[in-house]
């Protein structure tokens, strides 16, 4: 099949997991034998004196990186008008590639490239496949607030009623998008996240010590870090001495800083930052635990990485965690948000390393089966082949933006 893969991120220009995502996706796509052009972007502030659009073959996969419009827009500060630029952006190559190659299918990642992938849709004459890796509803707990959450809101909900097929990452992920979107979560397909093993260390025998808990990710609100670091005082006292390595970045680092002082446990946390690929590989090695607190989490593969890498898992149940993370199984789970519940499963890890570690070997045995790429990859061509275009007979009309909490919480 002939593939256009529409991402607004796209390795090396990697803001989180949809990044890393979509390059599997692709290379494993072309792997398998099909067809495939990503339509993405340069990385963001530069322009097209700096980083010219370029058409390359890497893995496989012809990647048309597309430079950003002139206007000094930022994505921090005019997010939306910022979108509106990026989807022109990638409409202008587009239509040149459109030319003489034409797809049998184009696949959008989230709502930031809704515009272009719509036109794209219609242009091309081909179905539109859209994965909704994440909601805005999700992301600040079920309230739609401020302007730019309904903005934002509005456009996921286009995306949705505007594609032929919708996919997920989670059951958990289904149902939140059937409620938000008025559509049937009978017709939205499932397709986990996975990964490759290969690179990450295997799982090492437990070692003594001074405990090491390790949490890792985006620092925003959503990802809970804030109730690990509460947590904590709970399980020094279980655990003396227990340090916590938090690595990533984020808006929130500065917040979460401030909550190890308001805790008491400001030494023992240790603010990392970004770290690369490498480094974390080696954090996750020497982790006595690696603690998973989000609050809001579509699927949540960082828990695929600290398996890969055979660090034992504590995860809270939120989303898509709840069906990597098998409480007992692979891991010890929590409720979202449970402060006092998060202490408990942590000191239960580090209570009893040996068994913390055979969960840490069930969890990456079980990479091979329910997370391997190439099943993955084959599982969504087979729902390239079977997506019909459908013609809408009534245009949408604008979304409901609710009111109130739209997970019914107060």
């Amino acid at each position: 099949m002939r593939v256009l893969l529409v991402s607004w991120e796209y390795p090396p220009v990697v803001v989180g997991g949809l990044g890393r995502h979509v390059g599997a996706l692709a290379t494993h796509l072309a792997a398998a034998g099909h067809d495939v052009v990503v339509l993405t972007r340069q990385p963001t502030g530069t322009d097209a004196a700096t980083h010219p659009t370029t058409d390359t073959v890497v893995d496989g996969v012809r990647v048309l990186r597309v430079a950003e419009d002139p206007p000094h827009l930022e994505f921090v500060h005019d997010l939306v008008a910022w979108t509106l630029g990026l989807g022109h952006a990638l409409v202008r190559p587009a239509l040149g590639l459109l030319r003489d190659w034409h797809p049998d299918v184009v696949h959008a990642h989230d709502w930031l490239v809704a515009h272009a992938a719509i036109a794209l849709r219609e242009l091309a004459g081909a179905p539109l496949v859209a994965t909704v890796h994440a909601t805005e509803a999700g992301r600040h707990g079920g309230w739609l607030s401020a302007p730019l959450n309904r903005q934002v809101h509005s456009v996921e909900w286009w995306l949705a009623q505007a594609a032929d097929a919708l996919v997920t990452c989670s059951h958990a992920m289904r149902e939140e998008v059937a409620g938000l979107f008025d559509v049937d979560a009978e017709g939205i397909t499932v397709l986990h996240n996975g990964i490759d093993p290969r690179g990450w260390a295997g799982p090492s025998a437990p070692v003594g010590g001074t405990p090491t808990l390790v949490t890792f990710g985006r620092l925003e609100w959503e990802k809970g870090v804030q109730d690990v670091i509460a947590a904590l005082p709970a399980i020094r006292r279980a655990h003396p001495g227990t340090r916590l390595l938090v690595a990533g970045s984020g808006s929130h680092a500065g917040w979460l800083a401030d909550r190890a002082r308001a805790a008491r446990v400001r030494r023992a946390v240790t603010m990392l930052g970004h770290v690369d690929d490498a480094a974390l590989t080696a954090l996750l090695g020497r982790a006595s635990a690696v603690v998973l607190p989000s609050r809001y989490e579509p699927f949540g593969i960082v828990a695929l990485e600290a398996a890969a890498a055979g660090a034992p898992l504590v995860a809270s149940r939120a989303g898509g965690l709840g069906e990597v993370v098998l409480d007992g199984v692979t891991g010890l789970s929590f409720d979202p948000a449970d402060v006092a519940g998060c202490a408990v499963a942590v000191v239960a890890a580090l209570d009893d390393p040996a068994a913390a570690h055979r969960r840490a070997l069930a969890a990456r045995d079980r990479l091979d089966t329910d997370f391997a790429w190439p099943a993955i990859a084959a599982d969504t061509a087979a729902l390239y082949a079977r997506t019909r275009r459908r013609e809408a007979t009534v245009p949408p009309g604008r979304p409901k933006i609710p009111t109130g909490n739209v997970f019914g919480r107060g």
